[in-house]
C-alpha cells in the first residue's frame, strides 16, 4: 500500500509544513475514529477548486483518498481499502463544500456503500489558515441502538476533536513524539471539565485506578487531587498536578508514566477547546505494567544497535586521525590535498553514525549534522580570506540509508565552493594572493526547501563564477565525480551548476522524497 508521503508527493504540491500537519493528524486520528465509531478517510484535491462555483466547474477535478483509518470500537463500513482511490468532485459535493466553506458539513440523506447505509460528515483540515484536505467520517446506520453513557461520552469528545481539526488547533505540534505508544480510547477514557473535575470515567479507566490502589469512584472528584496521593514518587506526584493544570489551561498536552503500588500507568491528556472555547480535557489512561516488562528486553537490543553505531563512529574517527598523521608527514602537496579530502569525507560519514548512536531509530536530523560539519570545513579551508557559511531553511529528517550519501554530497558541494569559488584555493599561490582585492567578503549560503515531493537545496556562493567552458558532466574533479555518482545512484536526484543571477555560482540539488506523479 502506498504511504501518505508518497501519495501526497504524487498528487499534491503541498508545502512541507502542510505535509507535516497531515502526518501528525494521521498519527493521532485513530483516537478520532475510535471515539466516533466511524471510518475516517483523508481526501486531497488534484484539481484547482479556488474558482469552482458550480458543478460544471468541477468537470475533470478529482479527490484522492490518501489515508484511511478503521475504528477499533466498532465494525468497519469498508471491506476494502480506499487508499489511492479517486472520485469525481462533482459526485461528492459535500467534500467540495467543506473545502470551500471551511466548516463541518453533514449529509442530510444516507449514503449507500455495498448495501450498507452510511452517515457521512465532511471535516475540513486547516493548517496555517488554509484548508489543505478534507476528512470524512462514515458511520454505519445498519445497527442503530440507544447509545450508552460510554458511547455518548466518546461521541462528545470526538465532536470536540473534529471541530479542533476544522479550527486548525488539533493535533498539537508537540504531540508528534510518542504518538505510537500513547493509550487509545479503549484503554481508558476520562473527561474532565475546565476545573479539572471528572465528568466521566470509562470502566477501563476505573480498572487502571483500582490497579493503582484507589478503592473509590472518581466521578465528580478533582482528578489531580485523587491521583497524586497514589503516585509512589512525590516529585512525580507534584509534576503530575502541574502538568495536568497546564492542560486544562490550554498551555500544552501531557504524556506521563507514573508508578503506583507496583503498577505502571500511562496518562495522556489533550486540551479541548472547540471553536477556541475551553471545554476541559480528554485524559486517556492505560495500564502498561506488563508492557514495561517486555520493553526492558527491547531496550537492551536498542542499546546494542546504538553501541554498534558508536563503535563504527570511533573506528572512522581513528581512520581520520591516521590520515591526518599521514598528511603531516607527506611533503608532496598534491598528496596532502588528497589525504585532507579523504579526512573530510571519512569525518562526514562518522558524524552520521554519531547521530545514529544517539537516536532510538534510523533517522538523521540533517540540520544538526550539516551545522556541525560546516565549521570543520571552514577551519581547514586552504583559502586566503575569511569565508562565511550559513544555512537557510530546514533540511529535515531523512532515513539513514539516504542521509549518508546526502551529507557527503552537501559537504562536497560546500567544500568545492570554499576552495574554488574565490580563486584562492591553490596553496602555492597563497603568498601572492591579497584578500583585499575582493570588495565583497566571501559568503556561501545553503538554502533548503522541503515539500511533499522534493528536497531542494541550493548552495550559492558570491565568488567569481564558473570557469569558461565548464561542464559538470565533463569535469574530471574527483569531488564532483563522487557527487554525480551519489546523486544519480544513491539519491535518484538531479544536480546542476550554473551562474547565479546575483553573481557567483549556484549548485542546485533536487532529491525526490516520494513517488513521482504519473
Amino acid at each position: 500500500m502506498s504511504t501518505l508521503s508518497a501519495l501526497l508527493a504524487e498528487h499534491t504540491d503541498l508545502p512541507g509544513d502542510a505535509v507535516n500537519h497531515l502526518q501528525r493528524l494521521v498519527g493521532e486520528w485513530q483516537l478520532v475514529a475510535d471515539l466516533s465509531f466511524s471510518d475516517v478517510l483523508m481526501w486531497v484535491a488534484t484539481g484547482d477548486l479556488d474558482d469552482a462555483e458550480g458543478q460544471d466547474d468541477l468537470a475533470g477535478a478529482k479527490a484522492v483518498c490518501v489515508a484511511q483509518c478503521r475504528p477499533t470500537t466498532s465494525p468497519t463500513v469498508y471491506s476494502h481499502d480506499r487508499v489511492g482511490s479517486s472520485v469525481d468532485w462533482a459526485d461528492h459535493p459535500e467534500l467540495v463544500a467543506a473545502m470551500l466553506r471551511g466548516e463541518i458539513l453533514r449529509e442530510d440523506t444516507p449514503r449507500w456503500y455495498e448495501g450498507t447505509p452510511l452517515a457521512r460528515e465532511a471535516i475540513p483540515v486547516r493548517s496555517g489558515g488554509q484548508i489543505i484536505a478534507v476528512l470524512t467520517r462514515d458511520t454505519s446506520l445498519a445497527q442503530l441502538r440507544v447509545p450508552s453513557a460510554l458511547e455518548m461520552a466518546y461521541i462528545a469528545c470526538s465532536a470536540d476533536l473534529c471541530q479542533m481539526i476544522c479550527d486548525g488547533s488539533f493535533p498539537l505540534r508537540e504531540d508528534l513524539v510518542g504518538i505510537q505508544s500513547s493509550p487509545r480510547a479503549g484503554d481508558g477514557l476520562i473527561r474532565i471539565d475546565v476545573e479539572g473535575t471528572v465528568a466521566y470515567a470509562s470502566p477501563n479507566a476505573l480498572s487502571a485506578f483500582h490497579r493503582m490502589g484507589l478503592s473509590t469512584e472518581i466521578a465528580g472528584q478533582n482528578l489531580s487531587a485523587v491521583t497524586r496521593p497514589l503516585i509512589s514518587d512525590p516529585f512525580d506526584a507534584q509534576e503530575f498536578g502541574v502538568r495536568l493544570q497546564a492542560v486544562t489551561a490550554r498551555e500544552s498536552s501531557m504524556r506521563m508514566e507514573i508508578d503506583a503500588r507496583g503498577a505502571t500507568v500511562l496518562f495522556r491528556a489533550l486540551p479541548l477547546y472547540p471553536q477556541l472555547e475551553p471545554a476541559g480535557a480528554l485524559v486517556l489512561v492505560r495500564d502498561i505494567t506488563e508492557v514495561k516488562r517486555r520493553d526492558r528486553a527491547l531496550l537492551s537490543k536498542d542499546a546494542t544497535i546504538r553501541e554498534i553505531h558508536h563503535r563504527v563512529k570511533n573506528n572512522l574517527q581513528t581512520v581520520a586521525a591516521l590520515l591526518r598523521l599521514q598528511v603531516r608527514r607527506t611533503t608532496n602537496e598534491e598528496a596532502r590535498q588528497a589525504l585532507a579530502e579523504s579526512v573530510r569525507r571519512v569525518s562526514s560519514i562518522a558524524l552520521v553514525h554519531d547521530t545514529l548512536s544517539m537516536s532510538v531509530d534510523e533517522q538523521v536530523n540533517l540540520d544538526d549534522v550539516i551545522d556541525r560539519l560546516v565549521p570543520m570545513m571552514v577551519d581547514v579551508a586552504t583559502v586566503g580570506m575569511p569565508i562565511a557559511v550559513r544555512r537557510e531553511g530546514s533540511l529535515g529528517v531523512m532515513p539513514a540509508d539516504k542521509a549518508t550519501p546526502l551529507v557527503m554530497v552537501l559537504t562536497e558541494l560546500v567544500q568545492n565552493a570554499i576552495e574554488h569559488a574565490f580563486n584562492l584555493g591553490v596553496p602555492e599561490d597563497l603568498e601572492s594572493v591579497d584578500s583585499s582585492d575582493r570588495d565583497v567578503p566571501g559568503e556561501i549560503v545553503l538554502r533548503a526547501e522541503r515539500s511533499a515531493r522534493w528536497l531542494d537545496v541550493v548552495i550559492h556562493d558570491n565568488g567569481n563564477g564558473l570557469p569558461e567552458g565548464f561542464s559538470l558532466e565533463r569535469s574530471d574533479r574527483l569531488g564532483l565525480q563522487i557527487v554525480r555518482t551519489l546523486v544519480a545512484a544513491e539519491l535518484g536526484g538531479s544536480l546542476g551548476l550554473h551562474e547565479s543571477e546575483a553573481g557567483g555560482t549556484d549548485a542546485v540539488l533536487r532529491v525526490p522524497l516520494g513517488r513521482r506523479r504519473a
